[in-house]
């Protein structure tokens, strides 16, 4: 296996890091790898927000589901599905511009999570650990008024990172879901009653739970990530951030 697959499979998300800042140049190398990502049209629909005022950090670390971790990382980006910057320049250029839709942001929603995660892989390259903060769809009205967002931006992804401790690198990375329930050829296939069971308790099985119920841990995780309030919360704001594409 070549040291790119390698880097790639052995990656899992850092929440605890080495009291260790991560030097301009390696942070230059992680930032500049966004900009070598695939983009719809050349266009490059996403702004990037360094986030290096402490006190903003700590703010986004209430805002986001209250992750303390988040205030200690030594670099934190947040990635915004940007279709502002294509407008008004439309409108400087007197082309009188429709209102962006909803196709627009999913575009710019594809080109900003691209761009993040070529970090991520850069960031890994270089001995970096990462780990995403899907919270920041949380409080809209208030990470708004944080980062002073326009109508036609909005966070697409928010990444922290920094050496990770010892403890972090030698855990166990979470296993994933078998191929077969993922990669379907040429069309989509809705699994059985028996396989959805079946993916999960294979999962859960090599992940050191032999004879776990399969039925109480999919309710369990149903109550902890689907029926949580975070869950609510990001549904209600990702839907104030999007009534302007709507």
């Amino acid at each position: 296996m070549n040291e790119v697959l390698s880097q790639i499979k052995n990656r899992k998300s850092m929440r605890v890091f080495e009291d260790k800042a991560i030097t301009d140049e390696v942070k230059k190398e992680i930032i500049n790898a966004a900009f070598e990502a695939p983009t719809a049209g050349a266009m490059m629909l996403y702004s990037i927000l360094d986030i290096t005022d402490e006190s903003l950090k700590e703010k986004l670390s209430v805002t986001c589901d209250d992750q303390p971790f988040i205030a200690k990382a030594p670099l934190v980006l947040i990635f915004l599905a940007d279709y502002q910057r294509w407008y008004d320049t439309y409108t400087v250029a007197d082309c009188s511009p429709r209102t962006p839709g909803a196709g627009d942001i999913l575009l710019a929603y594809t080109d900003a999570v691209i761009a993040a995660q070529n970090t991520v892989v850069a960031a890994e390259s270089l001995g970096v650990g990462s780990c995403y903060i899907g919270d920041i769809l949380e409080n809209c009205e208030e990470v708004r008024d944080l980062l002073n967002l326009p109508d036609y931006a909005i966070p697409a992804a928010m990444l922290v990172y920094g050496y990770p401790t010892q403890s972090q690198k030698v855990r166990n990375k979470p296993q994933r879901l078998e191929p077969k329930y993922l990669v379907f050829e040429n069309k989509y296939k809705e699994l059985t009653k028996e396989e959805h069971l079946e993916m999960h308790r294979i999962r859960y099985e090599k992940s050191g739970y032999k004879g776990k119920d399969t039925i109480k841990y999919l309710k369990d995780s149903c109550e902890r990530k689907y029926m949580a309030d975070f869950s609510f919360e990001m549904s209600r704001s990702a839907k104030l951030y999007l009534e302007k594409f709507l």
